[in-house]
């Protein structure tokens, strides 16, 4: 990127960043995810130290927040409150200890990771703690009682807020003096954190909604909210809780870990889940614990805070822009981000709908980089005005597919381009139609090579036959080499045919061989919906399963009959009706028998009826199970489970990472349980 172009880029980031921090700060008002602010945040202070003539003093980089609000008295702060530079990955915590090491002027021949090794033993570890996604604030005391309470506001001057704050029973209104008598006469300043539990975060959310006011979009907005209250009898039914973090005053403390015992020691709450690692790999242990098990907690938190954990160092690193340099806020993945669009190209579907795919710069989003997302059809691209070459906003739904939210225009340069739908199929070449009604344009040629692929593809997926290590890169060998054509070519694979194809020794071929072999059968349901029967999913697989019981059954069932299944109307109906009487498709079942494949009929693939009457939703990432494991051992018990949460809902099975609907469970009262919980149900 060229200086001029670079310049430009800066011009419009800080002018977006600006406005989305202001509606979030002065405002109450946030526009987008916080996740997608410090993702811009991050290319604009990376963009910034590759061209730091070009850093200008009302850049976002140089600021801490927003404008104190014109409510409250105004309170000037005794020191400074400045805000943490972020790092996402562990190159970003590599990148902050080396400008450490080098502002120390420690010298290491061979930098890199000897660099690294010797400054982290000068510096003597760091101090970790939880991130709260909460308010920061400021507690002044004076003989030990409590008389101011201030919010950040811009970092030189806050908001009083002491009648709020006095509310919250986490702060001490005396101070606990015992052996420090002798600073009674001394005002202590503490810094610490405010925020809002997630039962709470509920309860109130619940009773806005009854009272048809607008509820609250997070804890945070929410806490943020409860402490701008200009009656203190609100902000008292709100039951924020808050944690100390910090001891201004000096009291010898000699190290942030022995700063925390002071703050104990004096009546603070302080978060015991901080703890004090001797180098990164430690730091990175905790985060990487604290990612995953987050949701065990019942409050928010965004990250850790990486601190040096020695004082005179810490106060010997000073600051750069408005940031301490031995401080840093290490983010977990955002559930959203931003990143570009390189280009957008079509996949086609095993019903031969034409998919547009964007592909991104690769950006890490709830643990995973992300490189590719859907967009889903022609419509959406324009609801969306998406153009290769835009910036976008990048979202996992259902906490699992990418998905763009958001084209931020505010970023466009010009030389994007336009996204036009292709008239001909980009694989066979053949014609492609958009039905009236419909969002989707198909491939009308049934012979299509990708579609029988996405087929094959479809048919060894976890959720349908489950062919363990038999994924589209074998498949892709197999239908080069002229191996299978279908999915009931499998089961007429030998060894020898796999010896002869690129990555497989002898070892592997038999693995293979093994692995397909021992999914020579399968229940009802999932072999229907292996079948990739178009609007057959695997809800729809399991009803049909249990009204006709066999294949054979319901391969001779007429249109009517299947109209009388729960849920299935006229266009699934007709659907699955013509693709039993398709002549292909009753040559392929007719393979699957002769080849030796058993669908068992439902009777037999059902164990017990002891979660009869019950409706599970599963959420989140499990520890041992998929979602697709976990849906069916609730079918083969008898139960039933959907895809959203609603009053109907008995159970949630939540684990990592479980978004929304984990929230809409608790709102309605829903019973939650764990991987744990559920296993011990069905046992």
């Amino acid at each position: 990127m060229t200086r001029a172009e670079a310049k430009k880029r800066l011009e419009k980031l800080r002018e977006l960043v600006n406005q989305y921090r202001y509606n979030r700060l002065v405002l109450d008002k946030p526009l987008v995810e916080e996740s997608v602010e410090d993702s811009l945040k991050k290319e604009l202070f990376d963009l910034e130290q590759e061209f730091p003539d070009l850093v200008t003093p009302d850049s976002p980089s140089q600021r801490v927040g927003g404008q104190p609000l014109k409510q409250f008295k105004k309170f000037t702060h005794p020191e400074r409150m400045l805000s943490f530079n972020d790092a996402f990955d562990t190159e970003d915590m590599e990148d902050w200890l080396d400008r450490i090491a080098r502002t120390l002027n420690m010298p290491v021949p061979d930098g890199g990771p000897a660099r690294r090794s010797f400054a982290e033993q000068k510096l003597g570890g760091f101090y970790c703690e939880l991130k709260i996604d909460g308010l920061a604030i400021e507690l002044v005391y004076q003989n030990g009682i409590l008389i101011t309470g201030a919010t950040r506001g811009d970092g030189v001057t806050g908001e009083d807020v002491t009648q709020n704050l006095k509310t919250i029973e986490a702060i001490p209104l005396n101070l606990t003096m015992g052996a420090f008598a002798e600073f009674a006469k001394v005002p202590i300043v503490i810094r610490g954190e405010v925020f809002i539990n997630k039962k709470n975060f509920a309860r109130l959310n619940q009773e806005l909604e009854k009272k048809g006011e607008k509820i609250y979009a997070n804890p945070r907005n929410l806490a943020a909210g409860s402490i701008r209250q200009l009656d203190p009898a609100v902000t008292a039914n709100r039951r924020l809780d808050s944690f100390a973090y910090a001891l201004k005053t000096d009291f010898g403390q000699r190290t942030h870990e022995e700063e925390h015992g002071l703050l104990k020691k004096l009546g603070f709450k302080t978060n015991p889940h901080n703890k004090f690692c001797k180098n990164l790999a430690e730091v990175q242990k905790f985060h990487d614990h604290w990612e995953k098990a987050r949701e065990k907690l019942d409050y928010e938190i965004d990250g850790i805070v990486v601190q040096v954990n020695d004082n005179k160092m810490f106060q010997k690193l000073g600051v750069v822009g408005k940031a301490p340099r031995a401080v840093v806020a290490y983010k977990f993945s955002p559930k959203e981000s931003t990143t570009k669009v390189k280009n957008i190209i079509i996949s086609i579907g095993r019903t031969g709908v034409l998919t547009p795919i964007a592909v991104l710069e690769p950006v890490a989003i709830g643990g995973t980089t992300v490189s590719r997302a859907t967009l889903h059809n022609e419509d959406e691209i324009k609801r969306l005005d998406v153009r290769v070459g835009d910036t976008v906003i990048v979202g996992r739904a259902g906490d699992v597919i990418p998905d763009i939210k958001q084209t931020l225009k505010q970023l466009r340069t010009g030389g994007e381009r336009i996204f036009h739908f292709p008239k001909k199929c980009p694989v066979c070449g053949g014609p492609v139609k958009r039905e009236k009604g419909e969002a989707a344009y198909k491939c009308t040629n049934k012979n299509c090579p990708a579609i029988k692929r996405e087929a094959i593809y479809h048919f060894v997926a976890k959720s349908a036959i489950d062919i363990d290590g038999v994924g589209p890169k074998i498949i892709d060998q197999l239908m080069d080499a002229g191996l299978i054509k279908d999915a009931a070519d499998f089961y007429l694979l030998k060894k020898e045919d796999l010896l002869n194809l690129e990555r497989f020794a002898d070892k592997s071929a038999e693995n293979a061989i093994s692995s397909i072999r021992s999914r020579n059968q399968a229940p009802l349901n999932r072999f229907i919906f292996a079948l990739g029967i178009p609007h057959v999913g695997s809800e729809t697989a399991l009803d049909l399963a249990r009204k006709f019981g066999s294949l054979e059954k319901l391969a001779a069932a007429k249109a009517d009959e299947l109209l009388t299944v729960k849920d299935i109307g006229g266009v699934v109906a007709r659907s699955i009706y013509d693709w039993f009487q398709n002549s292909y498709n009753q040559k392929l079942l007719k393979k699957f028998a002769k080849v030796g494949f058993r669908v068992l009929r439902q009777e037999l693939a059902q164990k017990s009826n002891k979660l009869k009457g019950l409706t599970f939703v599963f959420t989140g990432t499990l520890e041992n199970l998929t979602r697709e494991q976990g849906e069916e051992l609730v079918r083969t018990h008898g139960g039933d489970t959907s895809s959203s949460i609603s009053k109907e809902t008995n159970y949630l099975v939540a684990g990592a990472e479980p978004g929304s609907k984990y929230d809409r469970a608790q709102k309605l009262g829903v019973k939650i349980l764990s991987e744990k919980d559920f296993l011990k149900l069905v046992k």
